[in-house]
């Protein structure tokens, strides 16, 4: 889909997928055969081949901002997703699809993605999946059944999105060394003057119940640590959820002000800025 549904823009898919999950590289490309999606898969980094320490993770930081022990599959997880914006980067592609490969898509996502990078003015990072619930504010019509949206609060999961370049640039350049796990870096975008959104209702589902390749439930308590962590933890999460909370506010309301002006009939003109990432 390298016309990005005939919109003019060039769009790559990338799916994630681990050598050893044959299997779900095959369901992937059967799904998304029948919508009508091609796709180029990147071999996910296996956390388990890992030998630390490396420079790309920080380990005081993730224990003092994540308040946990490193999981391998995890950095690696990570890592894979930063492999994927660094291909848009060195490609002359303007968008990317990322994926996971333990996804289900709904019949109408080509239509989805034409139409939202026909508004790809009003975003960076176009979230398609999440496996949290928090209410997501609706800004712009996309399609009959869908809408672009704003959250407020903090969004887990990173199984689908949609990048430009500039978030691409920032994946690469500044979301290294890891310091959080990539669900949560890469929901600190307002940091950088980022736009992120979301489609809704949400159209991908990442939640299929297949065991987890990043942590076993049996396994997930190894990487907690004490109560004591939480002397660290907890002020940093307030710090970063009231930045959120007011740097997506502001952009909530520019977008409800510029479409309510727009529907008037007066084209409210477009803040010129540079690239800061340049």
């Amino acid at each position: 889909m390298h016309d990005a549904g005939r919109t003019g823009a060039s769009l790559k898919i990338f799916l994630i997928n681990l050598d050893r999950a044959s299997d779900r590289l095959t369901d992937m490309r059967e799904k998304l055969e029948q919508i009508g999606l091609t796709f180029e898969r990147v071999p996910a980094i296996d956390g388990s081949l890992i030998e630390f320490p490396i420079k790309q993770f920080s380990e005081i930081s993730f224990r003092f901002m994540h308040g946990r022990r490193r999981n391998p599959g995890e950095i690696g997880c990570y890592l894979s997703h930063v492999e994927c914006a660094r291909r848009l980067v060195a490609s002359d592609d303007e968008f990317a699809l990322i994926l996971e490969d333990d996804l289900e898509f709904p019949p109408d996502l080509p239509d989805i993605i034409k139409a939202a990078l026909g508004q790809a003015e009003t975003w960076d990072i176009l979230r398609l999946s999440t496996v949290s619930a928090g209410r997501k504010f609706e800004f712009s019509k996309l399609t009959e059944s869908r809408s672009l949206a704003i959250a407020l609060t903090r969004e887990k999961g990173s199984g689908a999105y949609l990048i430009n370049r500039r978030a691409a640039r920032w994946f690469v350049k500044v979301l290294l060394p890891i310091r959080l796990p990539f669900d949560l870096a890469f929901d600190l975008e307002f940091f950088q003057g980022l736009k992120s959104a979301f489609v809704t209702p949400i159209p991908i589902n990442q939640q299929l119940g297949l065991p987890s390749q990043i942590q076993g439930i049996r396994q997930r308590r190894r990487y907690h640590r004490s109560r004591a962590h939480y002397l660290t933890v907890l002020p940093y999460r307030l710090f970063v959820e009231a930045n959120r909370v007011c740097f997506r506010f502001l952009l909530l309301s520019g977008h409800l002000l510029r479409a309510r002006v727009q529907r008037h009939g007066t084209v409210v003109p477009q803040p010129l800025s540079s690239d800061i990432l340049a």
